[in-house]
């Protein structure tokens, strides 16, 4: 099959196209970097080079695939960037995504969402995912889309390093013993490529995680891998990590939704469609994430 993917060659995009030719399939990956081409070339896919924004770039690329797998994707730095409306930009994409999908008469959509996209409001950063389902289900009833809904990824984690080196704990502002979900980039890939061979059949969702597991238990897995046995994992209080977030250099909106979305993590909002449509859970664990932390922690 002709399948497009989308994000470059991130974290899901890079091992999803890998195991995508290496069932025979055709791949184009699309990337807003033209120094990705001869990398994207060299994994035996073919390059697009172009933009988010450019609903044309979008129209052309998408004519006459089988697949898309579509996620919206700012950089890094887009958290930082006090210019950027961190909600509204990642929906401007679904929205460009909606406009070309439609004028390229795609038929088949697996849509990278998230844990949290059930939810109208009481999200946080998370937000952009229920708005870019909502715009992507406008679609003619004859386009089917799969929403892949994974929960939080394990390297996210890697944002716990300041604060762990500075003041030698983990701090967020929720906690404790009750598990939630993580997930590895590596399990969502194979889940994407697990799809891509099912049938599609209208609107579908599926979540994704690999393992449950508490913030205590979190921060004993990560300090023992760090070689700081003893790290803490401690919950402050909203304002806390917010005015933490903003003294680093956080935009404050953004700084705000992660907030937001933590207090529903610690609540359990966050989770209850989850609950109701638990998945297996994949191969990879926070212990062997925990090695790739320790590599970061200790560059």
């Amino acid at each position: 099959m002709k399948i497009i993917v989308t994000g470059s060659l991130g974290n899901i995009s890079k091992p999803l196209t890998k195991e995508l030719i290496s069932k025979g399939h055709s791949v184009t990956v699309i990337s807003s970097s033209a120094e990705r081409q001869s990398e994207i070339e060299h994994l035996g896919a073919k390059a697009a080079i172009g933009s988010m924004e450019n609903v044309d770039f979008l129209t052309e690329t998408f004519k006459d695939a089988d697949i898309v797998y579509a996620m919206e994707a700012l950089n890094a730095g887009a958290f930082f960037d006090h210019s950027v409306d961190f909600i509204e930009a990642n929906t401007q994409i679904g929205r460009n995504y909606k406009e070309a999908f439609e004028r390229s008469g795609l038929k088949n959509i697996i849509h990278l969402s998230s844990i949290g996209a059930h939810m109208r409001e009481g999200n946080g950063i998370l937000a952009f995912h229920y708005n870019v389902e909502k715009i992507l289900n406008e679609l003619p009833e004859d386009v089917s889309i799969k929403f892949m809904r994974p929960v939080g990824f394990y390297y996210n984690m890697y944002s716990f390093i300041p604060t762990i080196k500075s003041q030698g704990v983990i701090i967020q502002n929720y906690g404790g013993d009750k598990k939630e979900p993580w997930v590895s980039p590596l399990d969502i890939a194979s889940v994407v490529a697990e799809e891509v061979e099912k049938p599609f059949n209208g609107r579908e969702v599926r979540y994704i995680a690999s393992e449950e597991i508490s913030p205590n238990d979190i921060a004993q897995t990560l300090g023992e891998e760090i070689g700081k046995p003893d790290l803490q994992w401690l919950s402050v209080a909203d304002e806390d990590l917010l005015n933490g977030m903003v003294n680093a250099g956080m935009n404050p909106k953004t700084a705000k939704g992660f907030v937001e979305m933590n207090a529903a993590r610690g609540n359990g909002v966050l989770y209850e469609d989850y609950e109701q449509n638990k998945p297996v859970l994949g191969k990879i664990k926070l212990k062997d994430f925990a090695q790739q932390f320790s590599a970061a922690y200790h560059q």
